[in-house]
Parts: structure tokens; sequence; C-alpha cells
């Protein structure tokens, strides 16, 4: 009997699968990557040898208003490491620098100060000097317009950072399952955009569109607009790091906001990539807390096990949502019409500037419930589970046994994703 651990929340249940029936595991080799140096030393290393700017410090030279976009409580970003090397580095430059916070909550609901505490901790929070806002992309008298983006939407951003005289971004790299990867210019659309700028990126034609997927970058339309947005909002700085499946900074990569990136990005590809191992159960979680509040952010983890799931085989998602459901018009789009043929169907006729907030989780949903039913072990609501027409368990033993007799048999082989959002699951090579 193989026992795997599962995060799960804050805390982890074990996955018990017969050895005759695991297929195999999936797993990012960052998570057992040992890096050569302590995770501040590996900051301060990145910000002292900048990839493609000058050190921040030498930006920062006569720079008096300082907007640091930092993300928001959904991202597993150890701010309170990263944060006081940015502004010891501005301040190094800038003694006398305001320096604002901005959190990037791009559609998400604002961050709580809870949640901000949590986050930051009391000493950053409350006694560093800095001030801290909570951008919400639906508050339009907080919105000023950069133009137009590449696709036509509106490139609207928060006048914080439009207005700074140096934009810094904060952030971490994973893969990500539309943009490709995290980070980089994410700071900025959809960090810290407008509601309708973000609708515009996150429109039906791109989200169907073959390169807006995990691990890819070049082709890809959302990530073309997201580009174009980081540099007309003049973002001049980021540091980024990768973490490991503890949440511990694993590497760090410092300087322009595309170059460095791509640094970041690669060091990412090579740990994360994973080659398929086909079979009709996949198990697979979104690495626990903060990014498995919500069956929204749920979907992320889907997309991994999608890729390595063979046609109408079952994914099992690990995930304890106990945010609920994470979108009211997300819920809404499963509970309301229960045709899903019909529901993509709609999406697909959504011209981009009509796109309706969360469309873009629903349409990847829809397309993963199209081709696999989906079993969730979760804290959610039964009743709410299956109102998004997906089947509800209480434990694993359960999900497995459920997906046994949705397949008609009782001894298909099972692969496991222990994280799916650390993951690159590439197709099998012949």
């Amino acid at each position: 009997m193989a026992s795997i651990s599962l995060p799960f929340g804050r805390g982890r249940v074990e996955a018990e699968i017969p050895d005759r029936r695991l297929a195999g595991v999936l797993r990012s080799k960052a998570h057992g990557y040992r890096p050569d140096a302590a995770e501040c030393e590996l900051v301060r290393r990145a910000l002292a040898n900048p990839i493609g700017t000058p050190r921040l410090r030498e930006l920062a030279k006569g720079k008096r208003n300082v907007v640091i976009i930092s993300s928001d409580h959904t991202r597993p970003v150890p701010s309170r490491i990263i944060l006081p090397e940015l502004v010891g580095e501005i301040r190094a430059g800038s003694p006398d620098a305001e320096i604002t916070v901005l959190v990037a909550t791009g559609f998400h609901r604002p961050t709580t100060e809870a949640e901000l505490l949590d986050k930051y901790g009391e000493e950053l929070y409350r006694r560093a000097g800095l001030r801290f806002v909570v951008h919400e992309s639906g508050k339009s008298d907080d919105m000023v317009s950069l133009g137009a983006l590449p696709s036509g939407g509106q490139l609207r951003i928060n006048r914080l950072a439009a207005q700074a005289d140096l934009l810094v971004g904060e952030g971490f790299i994973e893969p990500h399952f539309f943009a490709g990867f995290s980070g980089g210019r994410k700071s900025v659309l959809p960090g810290v955009a407008s509601r309708i700028t973000v609708l515009a990126n996150h429109c039906s034609a791109f989200i169907d569109s073959p390169f807006a997927r995990t691990g890819i970058l070049d082709g890809n339309p959302i990530h073309r607009d997201m580009l174009f947005a980081a540099e007309q909002a003049r973002l001049a700085f980021i540091c980024n790091v990768v973490i490991d499946g503890d949440k511990k900074i694993i590497a760090a990569f410092a300087g322009h906001y595309d170059q460095a990136h791509r640094a970041g990005c690669s060091f990412v590809e090579e740990l994360s990539g994973v080659e398929a191992i086909p079979a009709p159960i996949v198990i697979t979680t979104n690495g626990g807390y903060p990014l498995d509040q919500n069956i929204y952010q749920s979907v992320k983890g889907m997309t991994a096990a999608e890729a390595t799931c063979t046609p109408g085989g079952v994914i099992i998602m690990v995930s304890a949502c106990g945010d609920g459901h994470g979108g009211q018009s997300f819920y809404d789009t499963f509970a309301n019409e229960k045709d899903k043929e019909k529901i993509m169907a709609r999406f697909l006729a959504t011209p981009s500037d009509q796109t309706i907030p969360d469309q873009w989780e629903a349409q990847i949903l829809c397309r993963i419930l199209l081709r696999h039913p989906v079993i969730m072990v979760t804290q959610a609501p039964r009743e709410m589970v299956e109102a998004m027409q997906m089947h509800y368990a209480a434990d694993l033993p359960s999900a497995l046994a459920m997906a046994d007799r949705l397949l008609g048999r009782r001894d298909s082989p099972v692969t496991v994703i222990p994280d799916g959002v650390s993951v690159i699951v590439k197709a099998k090579k012949n």
C-alpha cells in the first residue's frame, strides 16, 4: 500500500493507494530542491544582481512616491521575507521615500485587515512606516486610462500605480493554467487593473486558445496583453521568488519585468515539467492553503489532472474550500444551467467586451466537466458541490470507491498529483 501525503487547507490528508493500482506520482522537483542559501539571502542576492535593470537602490534615487505591488491573501507569497528587503533597497536609494504597498487583489474580493496581518505580520503592517492600500477592481474612480490593450480592450489600472514615481512588483512564479506562469507582468494585469480590463483580457476566445495553457508564454494572447500593460504602467522592477511545497523560497529573480520573469519561468519549467502518466483516475490538489480556499481557485489543480487523465476518466480534487465556491456568478453558471454543452456554447459566443465576472474559471471548469466527472473531497457543503455538477465525497476512500462505481470497475490505475498547481504536465513521449 502506497501512502502519499496531500496538502489540504492548513493540514494534510493521506492517500492510501494499493501498490497494484498506483500508476505513478507526478511531483514537481521544486519540492525536493535544496537551495544553497537561506531564504533572505536568496532574495538579497537577486536584488544585488538584477537582470536587465540597474539595482533597485539606483532606480530609487530621487524618487519620492514609490509603490510596491504585493500579492493578495490568495497567493502564498512570502511577503514577510521579500518586502523588508525591497523596502531596504528603496530606502538605501531614497531614505525619505513614501512607500505604498498596493495589495493586488485582481478580480478577487478585497483582502481583510485580519488577512493583511496574517500575511505581513504586525511589524511590517503597523510599524514599518508603510502605507497599505487594497486594490478594488470595481472602484472606477480609483482607475486611470492607459489606452488600449493589443486585444482592443481598455487598459485601466489603479491610479496609485499609474502615478508612482517608481513602480515595483513583488510576487512568485509558478505554473499558471491560462497565463502560462504567474508572476512578473501579472502584478499589473490583473493585479491592479480595473475589472473592465480584466474582463477583456480573460475573454472566452483567449481562454479557448491552445496557447493559453500551463507553461506557455509565446503565442499566448493573455500573456501578450499582460506584458503590454506592465510596459504601459512603467513597471520598473520586480522581485519574484520560487517556492517549494512548504512555501519556502528556493530561488529568487529580480530586475526587468520581462527579462527577470523569463529567467524565473525557465527555472520553474525545469523543476515543474513532468511527463504525463495517463490513468483513468487522477487525484490532485490545489497545494493547500491559501490556494485551496475555494472551488474557484481549485480549478487550477484540476487542469493538471486533466492533462494526464484518460478520456472519460475521473478526476478527484482534494481541496478544503473553507470559503465555499469563491464567486457567485461562477457558482450560478452551473447551478442555473444543467446542460454543459449549452454553457460552453454561450461562453464561446460571448464577445470580449461582454465577458462576465468569473467566466474564464467557469469556462475552464466546463471544459473539464465535459470530458471528466469530478469528485471533490472538500469541506465545502455537499449541496454546493452537487449544484455545480460535481460529485461530493467526505474523504478519499469514499472518493476512490465512487470513482470505481463511475467507471464500472474496481481496479482502475490511479495517478496522484500531490500539488496540482506546481506541475507542468507534458504529453507522454512516444
